[in-house]
């Protein structure tokens, strides 16, 4: 059977790597999808840094491991964890207009896609290391995440009653984090958020009921059916 030399034309036109040209073409159409000035400026800073990082690095291809790399680079110059979220906003904007316009190949895990599980890791590290009960995760905003002597924590939490204490945050529980607001480009708002069926967050936030399902489909998963959210914060007590 021959093949279709249209298709393997068509195949061949997207790629990975992105030249200049290639980045300046989907910037503009990010700026051009921006009504607000003030977005138009912050999008167009932000994309530039990332640019200028992106050229003077060799030959990396367009995808998720870029994008965290230049997450460690953006830590590195100890920016604020807002303003980092905010830059990996633009980031991802700008590969999902790319791959809009055929510049980028949508072959693989896009930038600007992400897995419903990133959300569910993220929210299980919460109810597991954290204790958190699950109206306080979902009531969860990044102001709530604070970096406290060198460690972070959540701040001012109210719980149960109305008290209000803070909770400290390990490594790893931070690291899921981190992941889970680049990969959604979350810079504002509720942390946990729903994930729909492309893999794009939508609304501003999630219910304790999707957090209960989210719980009993991963205990299913590792043969303990019966385990409830509750039933996480053991662990931290």
């Amino acid at each position: 059977m021959k093949r279709n030399p249209s298709s393997k034309r068509i195949r061949s036109s997207t790629k990975s790597v992105l030249r200049l040209p290639d980045l300046e073409h989907a910037k503009a159409a990010v700026l051009n999808s921006l009504n607000s000035a003030d977005a138009k400026r912050g999008y167009c800073h932000a994309i530039d840094e990332f640019v200028d990082w992106y050229c003077s690095e060799p030959r990396l291809a367009f995808n998720r491991i870029v994008v965290l790399r230049y997450r460690s680079h953006l830590e590195s110059r100890q920016l604020a964890p807002g303003t980092i979220n905010l830059r990996l906003g633009a980031v991802r904007r700008l590969a999902y207009e790319a791959a809009d316009c055929g510049l980028l190949s949508r072959c693989g895990k896009h930038p600007t896609v992400i897995a419903g599980k990133e959300n569910a890791t993220e929210l299980l590290a919460l109810l597991l290391a954290c204790g958190l009960r699950r109206h306080e995760a979902v009531g969860l905003t990044l102001d709530h995440r604070q970096q406290r002597e060198e460690h972070w924590a959540i701040v001012d939490l109210v719980g149960k009653g109305g008290h209000v204490r803070t909770v400290p945050v390990p490594d790893w529980v931070r690291t899921e984090l981190d992941d889970w607001l680049a990969a959604a480009a979350i810079d504002r708002g509720k942390l946990c958020r729903r994930v729909n069926k492309v893999g794009r967050t939508w609304g501003e936030g999630m219910t304790v009921k999707a957090v209960w399902h989210i719980v009993k489909e991963f205990a299913k998963c590792i043969g303990v059916p019966k385990l409830a959210p509750h039933d996480l914060r053991r662990y931290a007590a």
